[in-house]
């Protein structure tokens, strides 16, 4: 019954938009930290953390939002926040030295976020 709960759990956090932005929010913290502490890297990971932990504190604020255009407003700004850090992310891959297989797991992560996030915002804008 436990593994059965674990896998429950598991398939949860695939798709459940709050949980995925959460870690990977942890993730890009984790990523950052070990930048080296160089002047090329600052502006970048400021500007990446800000946007990267946006993209999870939106969807937050969505599933306490007081009304339907509140929830579709807050979803519509953590998807910007989720394209913002891919522009982040390229940049860090092509511009730097940075770890090119750990971004690309996180472009990976980011890109599958923003297709629930932008899957949700057709959804809720009865486009589909």
């Amino acid at each position: 019954m436990s593994n059965l709960k674990s896998q429950n759990q598991n398939s949860n956090l695939k798709t459940n938009i709050k949980h995925r932005a959460y870690y990977f929010s942890l993730e890009i913290i984790k990523f950052t930290s070990q930048l080296p502490n160089e002047k090329i890297f600052w502006v970048i990971i400021d500007q990446l953390l800000r946007s990267a932990t946006s993209i999870g504190a939106n969807v937050i604020e969505a599933k306490s939002s007081s009304s339907r255009r509140d929830f579709i407003k807050f979803y519509d700004i953590s998807l910007k926040s989720a394209n913002e850090t891919k522009y982040w992310l390229c940049l860090l891959r092509d511009g730097t030295k940075a770890d090119k297989e750990i971004i690309n797991k996180l472009l990976d992560e980011v890109e599958q976020i923003s297709k629930m996030l932008g899957s949700s915002l057709l959804t809720l804008k009865n486009k589909r």
